[in-house]
């Protein structure tokens, strides 16, 4: 193990000097360490079959930062003044990704029970800020296309975990036996209704603690970002003991936390963007180690065939609707429909949820989460740099020559 372990920090080191390079090409840096994953299991350097804990480790870990860290970056006030595009696509086209997504899942796996497809269909409905990299750093795609895909994964994922962890409650509820559906019922609304309760709770008060401390100079910015990464285990833990999802209790804690402080607290933007890098990789890494080999050895084609309706098809299609009524126009609407990756969401809710709750279905939806994550990796890997470049020239061709000028 510690020679795999090497080599994969070898390999990690050797991306950093090429990074820049890279960002030029088609590689991604989630396709390269998903890659580097599935490369060190199939030669056998790195064994994964001992190690299954300490991967759910890291994807549980990874999942309870990355909620909180998009969830406190988000302004809640200025998302609803400025743009009204992301809220839209979160509270129409979500919930209607899910709805198309049951429909086609009903056409490939007539066999699945109903409420096991619309449970797949709501893991496969969060999108990855990481993958769609690219894209939202390109200059030439206007800021309001960048606003809007950037705030929509940051939010997305936490909107749609009280739905998967209802969903999923219900699918265990229907294999439990006849006198325990009424204990999965109480478990799934506890779960969604106690964790937005703590989380709540931990986010606004740390907040007002946070702001108290900063305002008499009782602490530093290097503190600071101490006591973030640990307010982000507490709400986790805290909501876990009471009965509550931490994951939900995690994201809801960001955004209470993010919206008091208001940008005050610097090691929010400075960790997504440094050591938050790492623990996506990290993830990235895991997901390609030790869940893409099995799932490729299950990957069947009404598997294929229905993640590429999903990318192609149901995702596109929900965003366009949700985008009828505003002043975007149509190319617009299919550029930020093609441009929802599925990443580490889809995946992690996937491995945490066949964890705890699903039993005798895991193995199914953990095969079309991983299969899903790998083919948009791919995709929207190979896709993110030249169409955005495409987009930013044909809006430029589109606006009047004034316009350009300003621009």
């Amino acid at each position: 193990m510690e020679i795999g372990i090497v080599l994969i920090l070898f390999c990690v080191s050797g991306y950093t000097m090429l990074a820049k390079s890279l960002s030029k090409t088609v590689i991604t840096a989630p396709m390269f360490f998903i890659v580097l994953g599935l490369v060190m299991s199939q030669s056998g350097i790195l064994e994964v079959h001992d190690s299954k804990e300490v991967l759910y480790l890291i994807a549980e870990i990874a999942l309870i930062i990355i909620l909180f860290l998009d969830a406190s970056q988000i302004d809640l006030r200025q998302l609803k003044k400025q743009n009204t595009w992301p809220l839209r696509m979160l509270l129409i086209g979500l919930p209607l990704s899910i709805v198309l997504g049951t429909l086609a899942g009903y056409i490939f796996f007539p066999h699945w029970p109903l409420v096991m497809i619309a449970l797949v269909a709501a893991i496969m409905a969060p999108t990855d800020a990481a993958l769609g990299e690219a894209v939202v750093s390109n200059k030439s795609v206007p800021e309001n296309e960048r606003q809007t895909l950037t705030v929509e994964s940051g939010l997305n994922d936490g909107l749609a975990l009280p739905i998967i962890l209802f969903l999923a409650s219900l699918v265990a509820m229907s294999n439990a036996p006849q006198g325990d559906n009424l204990d999965w019922l109480i478990f799934g609304a506890s779960q969604v209704l106690m964790g937005i309760a703590v989380g709540f709770f931990m986010g606004w008060s740390s907040g007002r603690l946070f702001l108290f401390g900063e305002s008499r100079e009782l602490t530093s910015h290097i503190y600071q970002g101490i006591g973030v990464l640990a307010l982000t285990g507490t709400s986790y833990l805290m909501a876990s003991l009471l009965g509550g999802n931490g994951f939900i209790s995690a994201f809801v804690s960001g955004l209470a936390f993010g919206n008091i402080v208001k940008g005050h607290c610097r090691f929010i933007y400075q960790f997504a963007e440094s050591e938050g890098q790492m623990l996506v990789w990290a993830a990235f890494i895991v997901v390609g180690l030790g869940l893409l080999p099995e799932a490729l050895e299950h990957l069947t084609l009404p598997v294929a065939g229905y993640i590429l309706v999903s990318l192609f098809l149901v995702r596109p299609i929900a965003i366009y609707i949700s985008l009828i009524g505003t002043q975007s126009k149509p190319i617009t609407r299919l550029f930020l429909g093609w441009f929802g990756p599925r990443g580490l969401a889809t995946a992690l809710f996937a491995l945490i949820v066949s964890e705890q709750i699903l039993g005798d279905y895991a193995n199914a939806v953990l095969v079309v989460a991983i299969n899903a994550v790998w083919m948009s990796v791919l995709l929207h890997g190979i896709t993110a740099s030249l169409g955005a470049q495409w987009y930013g020239k044909h809006v430029q061709g589109m606006m009047p020559k004034k316009q350009k000028n300003d621009v």
